[in-house]
């Protein structure tokens, strides 16, 4: 390997640690002014999941900081159909060993085929589903959005999602406005309409300061050329991180309190104060490290006409065992009755 490749490489882990770190920053950089902000925001924010304080799939709790857990990001869009119905449309798997300080990244791209029971849509719903109609299916059958989301990961990867974390995506772009705009390096020009209104959004390669609008179609791009070697989670990923960067910055602190409360209007979690503390404490030393799992399969049109993401068997089947042996989970296979039926 060529000294070239190994300082890619580092670059790349050093870039998807702070990715994640970044990701809980903004989940958490309320914690970045004190613990006031973090009382402030945490009752607008928390949201059970009414499963108690476990996943059903662990025999005890979990205890932050201490035990390997998994978080679910979910970056949900609802703009489109103001506010209703929205689609979890970036799902991220996160694991943390506190003892290793090793972290894992596995994304679930978002038109994996499910299925979904009718105990949990109805029947009008029950059958095969994209991955990110969970969230608005569970939303309009009265389930439970976040519930149904987690609880169709946990069947997808058989591990339990022990918290997760929601974040609407119209939040980056009201930060953004706070913060009178964000610079991104554009790696590759595009246009791409406005999701406000009918204007086209010019693009050039280089840094850009954007507004909120101009960010949130920097995001949301896929149908153009550019969208395969420019993919959108990368553009995501780039945006995060340039918005936590101008976020955290001395000239921007003095806004924490309006950042505040644009959190508290579009974060959820089931993550207590005490809890984002832990993790942060666990995972703040240069010893981190951060790895992404990848599911491998392909995009095709199924007998509905739709097309889905299908996983590899072997695959899949590999991560599985990969997340269980991260989380010290170990599978249990339902108990079959082996009594013997007499006539």
């Amino acid at each position: 390997m060529t000294t070239r490749k190994v300082r890619k490489r580092r670059r790349i882990k050093k870039r998807k640690r702070r990715i994640l770190v970044t990701f809980l920053l903004f989940l958490g950089i309320l914690i970045g002014g004190g613990a006031y902000y973090a009382t402030q925001v945490y009752t607008a924010t928390f949201q059970g999941l009414e499963r108690g304080e476990k996943s059903a799939l662990r025999d005890e709790a979990v205890d932050i900081g201490k035990d390997p857990i998994s978080v679910l990001l979910l970056g949900v869009e609802d703009y489109s159909s103001h506010g209703a119905g929205g689609r979890a449309d970036t799902i991220i798997v996160m694991t943390l060993d506190p003892d290793t300080k090793e972290m894992t990244m596995t994304s679930i791209p978002r038109d994996t085929r499910v299925d979904l029971p009718a105990d949990k849509v109805g029947e009008q719903y029950a059958g095969s589903h994209k991955i990110n109609a969970a969230y608005s299916l569970g939303e309009i059958s009265g389930y439970g959005a976040e519930k149904l989301t987690v609880e169709t990961v946990e069947e997808y990867l058989d591990i339990p999602i022990d918290k997760y974390a929601k974040v609407n995506f119209e939040a980056f772009v009201d930060v953004v406005e706070i913060m009178d705009g964000v610079t991104i390096d554009v790696k590759e020009g595009f246009s791409q309409k406005s999701h406000l209104n009918s204007s086209i959004i010019e693009f050039d390669e280089g840094p850009t300061k954007m507004t909120g609008e101009e960010a949130l179609a920097f995001v949301r791009m896929r149908k153009h050329d550019a969208a395969v070697t420019y993919p959108r989670d990368e553009r995501q990923r780039q945006f995060i991180k340039a918005s936590i960067d101008e976020a955290i910055s001395a000239g921007t602190l003095f806004k924490l309190g309006e950042i505040s409360d644009v959190l508290g209007k579009n974060v959820s979690t089931n993550l207590s104060p005490r809890e984002i503390f832990a993790i942060q404490k666990a995972f703040s030393s240069e010893e981190s490290s951060v790895e992404t799992i990848k599911i491998d399969g392909e995009n095709s049109r199924l007998e509905d006409g739709l097309y889905y993401f299908t996983a590899y068997e072997e695959s899949l089947m590999e991560v599985k065992a990969q997340l269980q042996t991260l989380l010290d989970y170990k599978h249990s296979e339902p108990e079959t009755d082996t009594t013997e039926s007499s006539y």
